[in-house]
């Protein structure tokens, strides 16, 4: 009987690496400030989310962060807690001004250790867009930890489509030379 007990596996503890509010310090550290925002997303608004990342996009509300200094956007916060076998984890995608990726960092993690994908490899999404995420577009996966390096990939695609699709503001039209001129 007591061999039998040695053998089950001890359930796999949530481990917290960083609090929201520590990762917002870290990623706009004073004098800059972060003022929460929501997205609400009803069917239609998932929809183009999906076409436009290729995954799916599960929650109606999405919270994120605006980071501000002087009056000028220093960058977008955004949480996705998405499950990586039967396990949730918790990501801050970065997302820069203009649109591109400037960090990932995981926030929580409830998977086995084993499978969480280290710093070195969350770098490999600095400065990529939604175009450099497809498949095969250089993101290397991990041997092991497949189905956490996929997950991290869906979650950057997910924010990246979102934030194109409803928080970026929409790039100035070009002007249109009057008629008076040649």
């Amino acid at each position: 009987l007591l061999i039998g007990l040695l053998l089950v596996p001890e359930p796999a503890a949530a481990r917290v690496y960083m609090t929201v509010e520590r990762a917002l310090q870290t990623v706009f550290p004073p004098p800059q400030r972060a003022e929460r925002r929501t997205l609400y997303l009803d069917d239609e608004r998932v929809r183009r989310a999906e076409d436009a990342s290729g995954v799916r996009v599960e929650a109606r509300v999405v919270s994120y962060y605006v980071g501000e200094s002087d009056g000028r956007v220093s960058g977008y916060a955004y949480l996705d807690t998405h499950l990586v076998r039967t396990l949730p984890e918790t990501v801050m995608v970065v997302v820069a001004p203009e649109g591109a990726l400037l960090r990932i960092d995981v926030l929580s993690f409830d998977e086995p250790e084993d499978y969480l994908p280290t710093s070195r490899w969350l770098q490999q999404f600095e400065g990529r867009s939604l175009q450099d995420l497809g498949a095969g577009r250089g993101i290397r996966t991990l041997s092991g930890p497949t189905l956490s390096s996929r997950a991290v990939t869906q979650a950057a695609r997910r924010v990246l489509a979102l934030h194109r699709l409803f928080v970026a503001a929409p790039p100035p039209a070009p002007e249109k030379p009057s008629a008076g001129r040649p």
